[in-house]
């Protein structure tokens, strides 16, 4: 993961910093302790990047998660109907527990393509 160190695509997948990159934005790194899943740093201790612009502000992140969704559905979709040859009623099944399985990272995934939209990378010179 450390290719991508700079870019977008490492704080979108790693949910570090968008801005330093040198530390989480969150308390837990685990999504599937669903009791501390929205818990955020308020600000970034290595460059003092405030996460929660303004109040709401991850509201934004449900337009993200709905494509996210599809994405991951589709896969599913392709695999178990295109590949696997299952039945139209197996796929829904399939796809609905993997919906339901996956929520956590989505919710996660989608926070962090949020955040994105409006924060860039800036490198940090160590003094």
């Amino acid at each position: 993961m450390k290719l991508f160190k700079g870019t977008k695509l490492y704080s979108i997948l790693t949910g570090n910093c968008p801005v330093c990159q040198n530390e989480s934005m969150y308390k837990e790194s685990n999504p599937y302790i669903i009791s501390r899943l929205f818990k955020m740093h308020e600000r970034c201790s290595s460059c003092g990047t405030k996460y929660k612009i303004e109040p709401s502000f991850f509201y934004g992140a449900m337009y993200v998660s709905y494509p996210i969704g599809l994405i991951f559905a589709g896969i599913a979709f392709l695999l178990a109907y295109v590949v696997l040859d299952l039945s139209l009623t197996t796929t829904y099944i399939i796809i609905v527990i993997e919906m339901v399985l996956l929520l956590p990272v989505i919710i996660r995934l989608s926070r962090n393509i949020w955040i994105n939209f409006f924060m860039n990378y800036k490198k940090i010179e160590k003094k």
